[in-house]
């Protein structure tokens, strides 16, 4: 848990902030200060050492990169004489000896400082007349590993970054998961393989590709350290978001993680991670968010490498790429025989049921079902996140199927598994508590149809909460129904030449479509539904199409029939008498 007092000291150091910065500007300076103190404190013991090697390896020629970070037995070094206790005693220069004592970081360190613009803060704080007052305040913390461990460290970090995100809530939401919806995407990736985690010194690698603040890592790292203390999760990432990137690499490397697996830059047009696979993988991409600008690249790959890139099944309209981050996930899957992948992502309605047979985003569901990726999708309440009270869904896509699950699709209805928070923050106004992730957890590990009572009383209809289906039950066969043309006298006209000679001509102001079930033959749905209506009708099967959707809501609507006239006629008369007496008493 997070150390109330750290980060209640941290905390007091927006005091000293209040007036020259605004409330949403507070992150600006003291979460690169927590981390800059850290590393301070991390380094201290073998500082010496580091400045001798360094001294060293210079005097022979040789670069002292590689020794220096074996001296400093981290993955970062400074090789700078200067800390933060030594930078007290220069008020006058503190501002240019500051910047010296960053620039002798390590690059992966300086860059971090970098993506913060800490340079910037430094300056406003020197203008300010606060920069040595804030120094000395983080000067004086204890942060050394002794007195403060990584996951103690990491937790406080962690609640720092929350406060942040809460008090500069326009943008929380862009950057930011809610913990909880982390906690039962986790537990739903974990799940069917808690045999495998709880073996000594065994090592998972997890990713995501859309990393924010690094949430979604953090969260699964607890887990697995509370199933398996002896487990190492090695954590890799990539964050479009300055600022974002940099307390992501900031939150790993004050964690113990390399921070080299933290990237920085677009996933979608540039993947940092090249030819990188992973074990697990999560991710909350921006929802309903356009590619236009990167348009060109993603097509580039489309059109040239087919299914050797990552968009192989095809593309989504260019209004929503969530689809395409779902692409990307799928080609970052180790290979079945090499042991496979699961991974969890957060998307909104749309993916499941938008686009027709043929279009991309019906293609990519085709895709996706008849390999047998999706083990499950779950419907989230609304209100959960931050920046947007939508409806949500979390898509559990594995190439390694537990047997039971083997060409089955299993959808959770858990949009009523909520409880009210007390304080909305943003657009978020509901929480999953700790039993609705057990219970949304146990559906999911039962699979099995679930159903439960909706309302009070005996007669209460029942409500399906959970349901399993056959992958095949979500595609279907768009047929073209032709009528022919007829001419003034009714005749039907007959084509004259060609293929279609002799044969009846098409009327395009006729024609139709129908959606046939794939589990139902053509001929059969054509001959008991079309026939009866028009007997003249035939379908052009050079046009059939495959589709694919999941229409969520409909599997789990229930039908609740409507009041007897009786109530209703008794309730108009009540309503109909009491405007008559209101109108009675005007009239008095």
């Amino acid at each position: 848990m997070a150390d109330p007092n750290l980060s209640s000291f941290i905390w007091s150091v927006a005091d000293l902030l209040r007036g020259d910065y605004k409330q949403s500007e507070y992150g600006k300076v003291i979460l690169p200060f927590t981390v800059l103190r850290r590393l301070d404190c991390v380094l201290e013991a073998t500082k010496p050492a580091v400045l001798a090697e360094k001294d060293k390896r210079e005097k022979a020629g040789l670069n002292p990169e590689p020794f220096l970070l074996k001296t400093s037995k981290q993955l970062f070094y400074n090789t700078s004489p200067l800390d933060l206790k030594k930078l007290m005693g220069d008020q006058d220069h503190i501002g240019e000896n500051l910047r010296a004592y960053l620039q002798a970081f390590s690059p992966a360190v300086r860059d971090i400082f970098e993506s913060f613009e800490f340079h910037t803060q430094i300056d406003k704080l020197a203008k300010s007349g606060l920069l040595y007052l804030v120094t000395e305040k983080f000067a004086t913390i204890d942060l050394h590993p002794a007195a403060v461990s990584n996951a103690r460290m990491g937790a406080v970090f962690e609640e720092l970054i929350r406060k942040f995100a809460e008090l500069s809530n326009e943008t929380a939401g862009e950057h930011f998961t809610p913990r909880e919806v982390i906690r039962l995407m986790v537990n739903l990736l974990f799940i069917e393989d808690d045999q495998a985690l709880t073996k000594p010194g065994v090592v998972r690698s997890l990713y995501d590709p859309t990393a924010g603040t690094g949430g979604m890592l953090s969260v699964a790292g607890e887990h697995l350290a509370s199933l398996n203390p002896d487990a190492r999760l090695v954590m890799y990432g990539q964050e479009l978001n300055p600022e974002s990137y940099a307390i992501c690499k900031a939150d790993m490397l004050i964690k113990g993680q390399d921070i080299a697996n933290i990237v920085f830059g677009n996933t979608l047009s540039a993947d940092g991670l090249f030819g990188k696979l992973f074990d697990y993988m999560l991710s909350n991409p921006p929802f309903g968010v356009e590619w236009k600008k990167i348009e060109s690249v993603i097509r580039k790959e489309f059109e040239q490498m087919g299914y050797n890139g990552r968009f192989g099944p095809g593309l989504p309209r260019v209004s929503d790429g969530s689809l395409l981050f779902l692409l990307h996930l799928v080609s970052k899957m180790r290979p079945a025989v090499d042991g496979g992948s699961r991974f969890g992502i957060v998307l909104n309605g749309s993916p499941l049921f938008t686009g027709g047979a043929g279009s991309g985003e019906s293609e990519i569901r085709r895709y996706m079902l008849e390999n047998d990726l999706v083990e499950a999708i779950i419907g989230l309440p609304t209100d959960m996140f931050y920046n947007t009270g939508i409806s949500t869904y979390v898509w559990i896509v594995s190439n390694r199927k537990p047997a039971a699950r083997k060409g089955k699709l299993q959808l959770i209805d858990a949009s009523g598994f909520w409880q009210k928070m007390r304080k909305s923050l943003g657009s978020k106004r509901k929480e999953l508590s700790p039993e609705h992730i057990d219970d949304i957890t146990r559906l999911f590990g039962d699979h099995v149809d679930v159903s439960r009572k909706v309302g009070a009383g005996e007669t209460a209809p029942m409500a399906p909460i959970s349901r399993i289906f056959r992958n095949e039950d979500f595609g279907y066969r768009t047929i073209t129904v032709e009528r022919p043309e007829r001419d003034a006298a009714g005749k039907v006209v007959l084509g004259t030449k060609g293929k279609g000679k002799g044969k009846p001509v098409p009327d395009a102001a006729l024609r139709d479509t129908e959606n046939v079930p794939l589990a139902e033959d053509v001929d059969t749905y054509f001959k008991r539904e079309v026939l009866p209506h028009a007997p003249d009708a035939w379908v052009d099967h050079d046009k059939t199409r495959i589709g694919y959707e999941i229409p969520f809501n409909r599997h789990f609507y229930v039908f609740k029939p409507p009041r007897p006239l009786a109530e209703i006629d008794a309730e108009l008369k009540g309503v109909t008498d009491r405007i008559l007496t209101m109108i009675g008493g005007l009239t008095k």
